[in-house]
Order: structure tokens, then sequence, then C-alpha cells
């Protein structure tokens, strides 16, 4: 079992929950001194506020009420979310984490599983992804349009889709009980710290958005429109080692370098983006009686990304090129000898010009009617669509010093390839420092073309372009019957989700024109060099690809297994039946309810025929898929000790759908022509030369039993305090198992020649495919806690900490080696949040601190598939101040100054996972990626009238 790590961070941690132990006597006297209370009842002192304590009591009315365990974000004003980003608001509250991408918040683990393992609703409504499996990518939604977040953490009978870890429930505003006419401006213009680090994309940037909320016909009909666009730059400085390894001495000087490591490669890359996002949002609430209530939601936004990343790489390699080291400094590592400078002599830099693109369309749409039979019963019914699609492009070209033919295939090596000398300074924690020999920005000497080693990658360049679609089609009916008793409101209803998924890569060699002669650009298709002194290795030849892309280069398809591996097309219909029946008996109130989901799945992929070499692929359609019954029981208990105190307890079955990725039909064979090799194979033997990779279509759900058990104590609206325990017993997980697989129908290829006559070919062999095996559990502690000073002083209101503690660990192994150092993706031991406001006459101030300890993530790898590397700890500081005016002509303006990422603080990788990889001697491992995405700042007003 991997131990969670608690160390000074906890410490840090824990500013919030020390505070309000500290501060307990006082606000156990405030408690004595409030008048009595029914023994049933909880009464929680009624503060008015405005701004972030709003928005705080809000959350925390609304954590204290809802049977279910949850947490909350809600806005503090129309178009008033604390973070400039919903995922950067979630990704505070307890239990939860942020991947960034991009330097951007993104995805969200919650409980320290992945983040394929959480539902996300849009005002209770399934929401489709665009991206390859089921998480949800929330910066396509808006803050500005949202009026708060919740997250179950414990199930509720009555929500269909919850995922393993919990469901996210986004929300917009509900114009009838918003009860009043509001317009709200806001308009934020944001800059980057370090300029443009490409000339052609700004580092500056805006965020626009307005809200109209009003009622009409006598209040019967409400109307809440919302509009947000977003212009926002991010750029990154990046660099990433390919390896280490230690070679031979014969090139190395001096001799105490003799068995060092080395750095096998490197690339250095000056990325820049702007993400454009236009989302709107219309809500029609119509209640013309008291028994009778509809409500329209419909959200769209279209979300576009344009990156462009140049750079240098290079090998650094023994092998290539006669590659020497010279002037070597080592130092010991781990126990292992390093060499951290030096001069590697020989070095053919490849220089790349990339530009890539996304397209995000997001549409939703919702019609809810509510009606009232009689007073004690109500019938609802829900239908709603969901739709998500992403356009991508890849782009990536080659450039290099020198002239000459050395991409055509039969030319001599080193042809238009330049050997240079570079010196190099590797830092264990930042950017490596380089002095290049050459001037890579002239000109007059670089050249498109292929510059890699050991003969070349045989193209000049590639472009590939990712499209995934996804729809969702669902209807919910439900009845709901009040009773008198113990038992007090009974639900039963069913859900019927309907989710189609398809996948398709076009991927592209490009190659230039000409019979790839090398060839210099053209000046009127260059920008300004981008310069790449941040790793000391100064400018390289930058060129827009916008327009220069065909006037250089030809494409041809790529129609390699890959290709056709990474396209397919998943269908699945999901029907859940269920019951949940209220209850309270003296301080004992909850729910307890029960899930029957019916779940059919079905894909579509290919078996992929390309074992005789050099013919080309035949691919041959398949079409596979299963059905699933899963009964899911649940149980949410409150029990109200009375002065703001109670005990909540939960248990409950629990499941998710498996990754849409791995339910691909696709089969990619493999033939051992050389099976009888360094073996007597004579006939009337039997061998077993096949063997397969490729998706499962009949893979069955994770599922789990998970229990929970939290004492909160309530104070006032803005100061509360929670310890909350989980326990998940994961019955199954899915990884990557071998097992039997019949290869009858697939033709024998025909190097099987090499197979001496007679010999039997078996067409059993081997397949290695996602299955479901052995579970583990996950358990954890959350500490979380919000502290009004003024409860305590009176004087102090409006100062105050919000925080939280997460602690979790997990002996869940998913590999078939039982014994083997194996952690789940999104798994973090330790994370916490830190916030300390202060908010008093229309006076704001904040500064917030969340921390994530190293975790197993899914990122974006070679050839746009997907893969999983080590991040190591990510920590991010914000921090903003604000005004706004109380009264006057200038009243419900605001003002408001934010900087986001405080500190600069990097993302990193390291080299290898669970226990892969160049490791030191005492098994310490070696860093990977490390990027610096710099400063952002933001200068806002808001108006509401």
């Amino acid at each position: 079992m991997r131990r969670t790590k608690v160390d000074r961070s906890l410490m840090a941690a824990s500013v919030s929950a020390l505070a309000l132990i500290s501060a307990a006597p006082g606000l156990a006297r405030a408690q004595e001194a409030a008048p009595p209370q029914e023994p049933d009842v909880t009464e929680v002192d009624e503060i008015i506020v405005t701004g972030l304590r709003r928005g705080l009591a809000d959350s925390i009315e609304l954590k204290r009420t809802e049977t279910s365990i949850v947490e909350a974000v809600s806005a503090e004003d129309i178009g008033k979310l604390p973070d400039v980003s919903i995922a950067e608001s979630i990704a505070r509250l307890p239990g939860l984490a942020a991947q960034r991408v991009n330097g951007r918040a993104q995805v969200i683990s919650i409980r320290g599983l992945a983040p394929d393992f959480t539902t996300t609703l849009l005002n209770g409504r399934q929401q489709a992804s665009s991206g390859d499996n089921r998480a949800v990518e929330f910066d396509q939604y808006p803050s500005e349009l949202l009026s708060g977040v919740v997250i179950y953490k414990t199930p509720d009978a009555e929500l269909s889709g919850f995922g393993l870890s919990g469901t996210a429930d986004l929300r917009t505003v509900r114009p009838l009980d918003f009860g009043e006419r509001a317009i709200a401006l806001n308009v934020r213009g944001e800059w980057l710290e370090d300029g443009d680090l490409n000339s052609d994309v700004e580092s500056t940037g805006a965020r626009v958005s307005i809200s109209y909320i009003d009622q009409f016909m006598d209040g019967t009909l409400g109307l809440a429109l919302g509009y947000a666009h977003l212009d926002s730059p991010s750029q990154a400085r990046q660099y990433k080692a390919y390896g280490y390894e230690a070679f031979p001495g014969d090139r190395t000087s001096p001799d105490s370098a003799d068995g060092a490591l080395f750095l096998n490669g490197q690339e250095i890359f000056a990325t820049s983006r702007v993400n454009t996002r236009d989302a709107f949002i219309g809500i029609a609430q119509w209640r013309p009686n008291d028994r009778w209530e509809s409500t329209l939601d419909l959200y769209y936004s279209q979300f576009d990304q344009e990156e462009t990343r140049r750079g240098a790489q290079w090998f650094s390699n023994y092998y290539a090129d006669d590659v020497a080291y010279s002037n070597v400094q080592t130092e010991d590592r781990g126990g292992s000898l390093f060499a951290v400078s030096g001069t590697v002599e020989n070095a053919v830099p490849i220089l790349r010009n990339d530009f890539n693109t996304r397209e995000d369309e997001l549409f939703a749409v919702g019609l809810n009617n509510e009606y009232e039979l009689d007073e004690r019963t109500r019938l609802t019914a829900d239908l709603s669509y969901s739709s998500n699609q992403r356009r991508e492009q890849i782009l990536e070209t080659y450039a290099g010093y020198g002239l000459g033919t050395g991409g055509v295939t039969g030319a001599t090596p080193n042809v238009g390839r330049t050997l240079d000398d570079i010196s190099f300074d590797i830092s264990d924690d930042g950017f490596p420092t380089y002095a290049e020999g050459l001037d890579y920005a002239d000109a007059s000497r670089v050249s498109l073309g292929d510059r890699a080693p050991w003969g070349g990658w045989a193209h000049d360049g590639a472009i590939r372009f990712p499209d995934v679609e996804e729809t969702i089609y669902a209807f919910d009916v439900k009845g709901e019957r009040e009773f008198d008793g113990i038992i007090n409101t009974v639900t039963v209803g069913v859900n019927l989700t309907n989710r189609e998924k398809m996948k398709r890569v076009d991927d592209f060699d490009l190659f230039l024109k000409n019979g790839r002669q090398q060839a210099l650009v053209d000046p009127q298709y260059l920008v300004e060099p981008t310069s790449l002194d941040f790793a000391g290795f100064g400018n390289v030849l930058s060129i827009d690809l916008t327009r220069a892309l065909d006037v250089y280069w030809d494409r041809a398809p790529i129609l390699d297994a890959n290709f056709y591996d990474k396209n397919w097309d998943i269908e699945e219909e999901v029907v859940t039946y269920f019951a949940k029946a209220d209850f309270e008996w003296g301080r004992f109130r909850g729910n307890f309810g029960v899930q029957i989901v019916d779940q059919t799945q079905e894909s579509t992929g290919v078996i992929i025929n390309g074992l005789e070499p050099g013919q080309p692929i035949v691919p041959t359609s398949i079409t596979e898929g299963d059905s699933y019954v899963d009964t899911l029981p649940s149980l949410n208990v409150i029990y109200d000790l009375g002065g703001g105190h109670r005990l909540r307890f939960a248990a409950a079955k629990t499941m998710a759908r498996p990754r849409m990725d791995e339910m691909r039909a696709n089969v990619t064979p493999g033939f051992n022509s050389l099976v009888c090799s360094g073996q007597t194979c004579v006939a009337g033997d039997e061998v077993n030369p096949w063997s397969a990779s490729g998706g499962n279509p009949n893979l069955e759900p994770w599922r789990a039993t998970a229990f929970d058990l939290a004492y909160e104590w309530y104070v006032d609206s803005t100061t509360y305090l929670s310890i909350a325990a989980f326990y998940k017993d994961l019955e199954t997980y899915i990884y990557t198992q071998t097992s039997e697989f019949d290869f009858s129908g697939i033709p024998i290829p025909a190097t099987a020649t090499a197979i001496p006559p007679g010999v039997i070919i078996s067409p059993i062999g081997s397949i290695s495919l996602p299955a479901n095996g052995e579970g583990g559990t996950i358990e954890g502690l959350e500490f979380s806690g919000a502290l009004n000073f003024g409860t305590i002083w009176e004087p102090l209101d409006g100062l105050g900490v919000i925080g939280s503690l997460s602690l979790t660990e997990s002996d869940l192994n998913p590999t078939a080696n039982p014994g083997s150092p194996v952690r789940i993706p999104g798994l973090s031991g330790t994370v916490y949040n830190v916030t300390a406001y202060y908010e008093r006459g229309g006076f704001q101030a904040r500064i917030s601190k969340r921390f994530r300890e190293a975790f197993k993530g899914e990122v974006v790898q070679l050839f746009a598939t997907r893969g999983q590397t080590e991040i190591l700890d990510d920590e991010q500081v914000d921090a903003q101040i604000g005004y706004t005016f109380q009264d006057g002509a200038l009243e419900g303006l605001g003002l408001l100054f934010q900087v986001n990422n405080l500190t600069n603080s990097p993302y990193q990788t390291r080299l290898g996972i669970d226990g892969g990889g160049t490791t030191t001697a005492d098994g310490g491992f070696l860093p990977e990626v490390y990027e610096e995405y710099g400063r952002q700042f933001l200068f806002g007003v808001n108006y509401r009238f």
C-alpha cells in the first residue's frame, strides 16, 4: 500500500482548521449565549453579507441543507464566481484537485480518482465530452454564466449517472427564483508578464460578459440571458529531456566522466496560444399557476485555440553522428555519477515550427416540466440533448542549418546536416543553459528538411486532424408523493440515456516539394525570430505556417496500423430505474433508495490486417458489444447533535462506465514468422505464432462499495468546520491483461514460409487488451472549514480564512502483477487549499494557494495519442483586490485587479512512471519536462444595474 506523505505541506494546509480549533472556546461561548433550541432543529445565525462572503454563505447553506455529502461553489453576484474559470473554483473544494493543461486548470479529480470516474451535469443533465473519453473539460463553461456548482460526493438515488468518485452539477440561475430584474456587465483586460514569446502572437486579451434577468406577466414568466466572450492569451517556456544514458568513455573527456549518466536528447520550445470562446445561455421559466412549472434551458459555446510552437531539438547521443563530450563536469545525484555540464560535439539541432488549432462546439438544451396533481403528488418530466464536437490540427515541420539533399533517400547522410558544438549546463530544478555555435535564425543558411540522425525520419513534417464527436439524448420521468410519518416523501422514476461517440484521426506525412530537396524559406513567409534565451540557446528561424504550408510541402496519407486503431465508434444506452424514500425521525433525517441500471453497449471498429511486408493494410469491419445490469442501493443519514453540530453517514454501491477509448472494437494482429528460430520445429509440431492488441467492447463497468462518515459544525453563515472520512472498496478495476484469442479467419501471411513445412500453425494465440480485473481500496480524510474572525471579535468582521486538506491513499494496483508498484491515475496523496480574505465597506482582498502532490496524469503524447506521465508536485498562488462603490452616482460599480500564478509555479514531470525509466543508483527519478507559464494579470470593471 502506498502511504500518504504528510510533512510541512500538511501544516500549511491546516491553517483554517487550526484557526477554528483555537477559536473553539470563544465560539462555544457564542453558542451557549444563543437562545435555547428545539432538539430536532438546527439554526444558524443569519448574517447579511455581500461579495465573497455572500458566495461563501450560500455555499455553506447548500452544504448544510443537502441530504447527500456535497461541496459547493456559489457566485458572489450575477456573473461573479470567485475565479477566472470554473475549473479553478472547483479545484479549491475539499477532496478535489485540478490538472493543469497548458497552464490552465482543465479536468478535475475527485477523491483520488481520475476525471473519467466523474459525471458532469448541467442543471442536472449529463454533458457530452469533447475528449477521447468521458471527462468533461471545464474550460468550455465560462464561470461568468454559472450561478454555482455542486459536487455530490455521496449518491442520491434520484440522480442518474452518478460517477464512481462523484458528480459535478453545474448550475445556472433560475429567473423566477431570483425574484428581481438585474443587469450585470463585466469587462476585464488581461496581459502576460513576459510579453510575446512568439512575435506574431499577442500576449494581451480581454473578457466581456453581460447577464440579464427579469420577470414578466405578473411574475409568472422569468427570463435569463447571458453572453460571455473570452479572448485570452497563454504561453509557455518548455524544456523536455528524452532520457539519460551511460555511454562508453572513448569519446568522453576528462576520464573522470567515464560511466556518467548523460542526457541523450532534449528539446526547447517557446509556445504561444490564443484562446477564444463565445458562450450563450438562455433560460425561460414559466409558472402560470401554483401547480405547473416549465423551464427551458439553452447553452451554447464555441471554444477556439491557436497554438504557435517554435524551438529546437537535438540528440546528444553517443551513437548519433559520432558525438563526443568534452570539458565534462560531474556530480553525484542519488548515488549515480551525473554529467551536469560540458560540451557536446557533433550535434545537429532540428528546428521546429509547429502550428496547432482546436475548435470545440458545445450545445445543450433541456426542457423540464413539473406538475402537481394535488397537494401531495408531483410529476416531473425532463427531456435533454447535449452535443460536443472537437476538430483539431496538429502540425509540425522540420528545418536545420545548411543546404543540401540530406532528406533524399540514398543520399550521403550528412549532406545538408551541419554539425555543431553545443555547451550545456543542466539544472535539476529549472531550465538548462545551452550555448550553440551557429546562427539558427540566419535565413540564408537555415533550410527546410529532415535533419534527424540514423538516416532521418523519412518525412519533412507531419499533420494530423483528430475529430471527436459525442451526442447524448436523455429522457427522465418521475413521480413524487408526500406522506405523514417517518417516511415523508417517496420518489420513483426512470431515466433513459443514449450516448454516441465517434473518433477519427486523419494522418499525413509532409514532404518537401521537388523530390524532398531542402529549401530556403522566402522572406515573405518569415516572422521575427523566436528567442530561446530562457535556456541560453538564442534565436531560431520562425515561419508563418498559415501561409507557407501549401507552398513548400505536399501531403501523403499515413495508413498504418496506428491510424486505423485511432478510429472507432461507440454507442451505449443506459436505462436507470430508481426509487427513493426521504425520512425524518427525531434528530435523524435522510434518504435511502435504489437504482437498477440496465446498460447496453456496442462498438464498431476494424481488425487491422497488415501482416504482409510492403502491402497495404486491409481493415475488416467488426461490431461487438454486451449488456449488463447493476443494482445500486444508497443511504444518506444526518444526525443532528444540536447547536449547529451534526454527524453524517452514507453507504452506497456505485459504478462508472468504462473509458470509451478502451471500449473500441479494434484489433491489431501480429504474426511471429520466426517462432521456430532457436528451437527445433519438425512436421507435426504445433506452434502459436499469433498475438494481438486492441480494445474491449465487452468491458463491464467499474464497481465499488462506498462508505462516508462526517462531522460538521455550523457556527454561523460564514463559519463552519468539517471532518470527513471515506472508504471505497473497488470490486473490479480495468487494466491491460493478456488472454487467449482465436485468430481463425485471419489470413496467414506469406512470412509463414519461415516455419518449416508440416508444422501446424495453431489459430489460438494471445491478445493484450483492457479487461476487468482485481480491485482494491481507496480511503481518505478530508478537513475543511471557514472562519470569519468577526465571529470571535466583532471588530475583525470581514477578515477570514477558508481552507481544506485532503489525505488519500490506495492499495489499488491496476496491473496483472499484484506485487508491482503501480499507482492509479489521478491519485494525489496530499491536496490542500487555503484562502485568506478581507472584505469590508466595499473593499475586498484575497490570496489563495492550492497544492497537489505528485500524481499520474493523462496527457497528449506522440502521434495525437494519449498516454500517462508522472506529474510532480503542483501548486498555484492567485491574488486579487477590488472595490465596489456602495452609494452615490457610482453605486454598483466595481473595480478588480487579479494576478494568477503569482509565484510563476512550474509544471514538471519525471522520466518513467511506476518504477519505469532510467533511475539513479538509489532509485531516484530524473527530470523530464519543465515548463513555466508566467504570471497573468487582469484588470476588471463590473457594474450591476
